[in-house]
């Protein structure tokens, strides 16, 4: 039976081993701009700017995949590369046995806010 959830502490009691990360990200993509809002899409915690996607994430055995879209992955290869994280086209997964990348995290947010705000007609 696959779980259902009707919001992110919801989705994030469903961890409780890696509660506090899970918690800790959500804070960081917060902490960019007070107008970010929370969704749930995709069965995955959601976050949008400006009444668009920004990122998502998902919590996993050994990762958690944070998904910033294509051009969010594509823009942050060289560095995803240099710490050997796994990406694919529109993912990438930040192991749980190291410390989330704050700062990394930040500039991918913010790589996501100026971009929707550049798609303005």
């Amino acid at each position: 039976m696959k779980n259902t959830f009707e919001n992110i502490d919801d989705y994030i009691f469903l961890f409780p081993e890696i509660e506090d990360t899970l918690k800790e990200l959500r804070k960081i993509i917060h902490a960019q701009n007070p107008e970010i809002e929370e969704y749930i899409g995709y069965q995955m915690p959601a976050f949008k700017y400006k009444n668009k996607p920004l990122v998502y994430f998902a919590g996993y055995k050994k990762h958690i995949g944070f998904y910033p879209g294509a051009e969010g992955i594509k823009n942050f290869e060289d560095e995803f590369k240099i710490r050997k994280y796994k990406f694919s086209k529109g993912a990438v997964q930040f192991p749980l046995k190291e410390e989330l990348p704050a700062e990394l995290i930040r500039k991918i947010v913010q790589f996501r806010m100026d971009e929707i705000e550049n798609k303005k007609s």
